[in-house]
């Protein structure tokens, strides 16, 4: 990630890479036209990601809303609705500078003060904290410039004008006085992306047409975009087997991506998920006075088999997760205790920390909750999880939940002994990690917040240290530490890496592979007429 003195010279030499794409754009007009049909997963409840996070949420978001940066498989940022940008010395400043002439999709012209108007709304309505807090106050001098200060430097502060954690909203549409998280225009968006929204029905499906006065001359490239939503991963992969839809996004299942691999006509990558950073872990109640004691979380996490998760279970279809952040973050290493299974360890472990097995060689009982949805990565590694911990003397209780909300719930309220959980980082660990380790994010109630109820005051200080440094290296071996105390402390016990894979036919091109993956504009996307079409 480039430091402060360099952020203006990489904006200068993305904005010749980008004038050099629309070029190619330009010349690609013969591909214009066509339906590009996304086989979707998930019951969309919003279209503003300015109040709520998540892909159900981001990706079609992203195609609506206009954000200020876009991003390219390299992690670099590139202009989008900002022309340029540039940080101060002191990293206490963020100057944007808006494309000319762009306008929402009522033909209202974007402004500074929409930017100014997104910040504040995202500030206060979005469950992630952290992204904008250091924000002070947003300047407007002109109609094309906003000035962004900050009480502290913000090295994630680019990161967070990404599309799906920034879009810019237009103040005429949603600061007429009603509350943002329940506006009628979350359902009925007025954005400034490459499509505009046609019709939006929630368990079935969202229609998006191209946005003929979209900022970016000659984009997008397709006539219309439709999610078809079926919940069913099944169905899906049925229907794009059977060309009745053209791409699929976020494949989780590990058995549904193989059998895709071995389908004449599909491709099937993984790349495009790295800003996610998803990862899967077992996470411990800390308020129980057993899992209190890390000795007991550390036999827990030695009577675990991370390959069998990872080979067996998921078919190879992940990889390990070896500690607080995923293995494609920019900080990440694996320079931390491994806890290659050991149940002598483990037993070891159990016995010192006070609790021998009775006559049926039970030590003590607990309780493991589960997310439902995605059986390989949640419930199958609940039930494996429950077997191991049997051969060390804890008898587990593999509690199942009929719905999200009920799951949610019992986490979010302390309700749970253990529970097969995880987190994305969401671009910057300031962004999506901290949250679950900052003792002053114990919030009762809230889901994906500390709810391991986890403190310790040397993560505390090294994730405020990072959370202001602006070199690189300097963060980066902070977060080397805060790795170490966390594998050490194991409020969470991670498992595998998440690797989502995004499946399509091979019609389409230039499928979304930046960091944020389908998560970004589609803008460039188009297809291929097949062979006899």
């Amino acid at each position: 990630m480039p430091g402060p003195k360099h952020i203006l010279t990489g904006a200068l030499v993305a904005l010749a890479t980008f004038a050099v794409v629309a070029l190619q754009g330009a010349a690609m007009a013969q591909t214009r036209g066509g339906t590009l049909t996304i086989g979707w997963p998930h019951v969309v409840r919003s279209l503003n990601p300015a109040v709520s996070s998540g892909v159900a949420t981001g990706v079609p978001a992203a195609q609506i809303f206009a954000s200020l940066l876009r991003y390219d498989d390299d992690w670099n940022p590139q202009p989008y609705l900002a022309e340029r940008w540039e940080v101060s010395e002191d990293g206490l400043t963020v100057t944007v500078t808006l494309v000319e002439g762009a306008v929402f999709h009522d033909g209202e012209p974007i402004t500074s003060q929409d930017v100014k108007f997104s910040i504040e709304a995202v500030k206060e309505n979005h469950p992630f904290a952290t992204m904008f807090a250091p924000v002070t106050g947003i300047e407007t001098p002109d109609a094309r410039t906003a000035v962004i200060r900050l009480s502290a430097p913000h090295p994630a502060i680019l990161t967070a004008m990404s599309g799906v954690l920034l879009p810019i909203i237009p103040e005429h549409v949603y600061g007429d006085g009603q509350e943002l998280r329940t506006h009628p225009a979350n359902v009925a968006p007025v954005g400034s992306g490459p499509f505009e929204l046609v019709e939006f029905i929630a368990n079935e499906r969202i229609v998006l047409k191209r946005f003929d006065d979209f900022f970016i001359d000659g984009r997008p490239y397709l006539d219309e975009m439709v999610f078809r939503i079926n919940p069913d991963p099944v169905n899906l992969v049925l229907l794009i087997e059977n060309g009745d839809v053209d791409m699929l996004p976020l494949l989780g299942e590990p058995h549904l991506v193989s059998r895709l691999k071995e389908k004449p006509g599909i491709t099937v990558t993984d790349q495009g998920y790295e800003a996610l950073g998803a990862s899967n872990w077992v996470a411990f109640n800390l308020l129980d006075e057993r899992l209190k004691d890390k000795r007991v979380r550390q036999a827990i996490a030695y009577a675990i088999d991370r390959d069998f998760i990872v080979n067996a279970l998921h078919r190879g279809a992940t990889r390990p997760a070896t500690g607080p952040l995923p293995e494609g973050s920019q900080f990440y290493t694996g320079d931390v205790n491994l806890y290659e299974v050991d149940l002598d360890k483990a037993n070891a472990l159990l016995d010192e920390a006070g609790y021998p097995q009775d006559d049926e060689g039970v030590r003590f009982e607990l309780t493991l909750d589960y997310i439902p949805g995605l059986p390989a990565h949640h419930k199958l590694v609940a039930e494996y999880v429950a077997t191991q911990l049997r051969k060390v003397g804890l008898k587990v209780s593999v509690r199942n939940a009929p719905d999200f909300p009920t799951w949610s719930n019992r986490v979010a309220n302390w309700d749970f002994d253990m529970t097969i959980d995880g987190a994305w980082g969401w671009g910057d660990p300031v962004i999506g990690n901290h949250r679950t380790y900052l003792s002053d994010n114990i919030r009762k109630g809230v889901i994906w917040s500390n709810t391991q109820n986890y403190a310790s005051p040397d993560v505390d200080a090294l994730l405020a240290k990072a959370a202001v440094e602006m070199d690189s290296e300097a963060r980066r071996a902070q977060y080397a530490e805060f790795q170490k105390i966390v594998t050490e402390d194991l409020p969470v016990y991670g498992t595998a890496s998440l690797a989502f894979h995004t499946a399509y036919r091979d019609i389409v091109k230039n499928p979304p592979t930046s960091v944020w993956g389908p998560m970004s504009p589609m803008d460039a996307l188009y297809l291929e007429p097949a062979a006899g079409e």
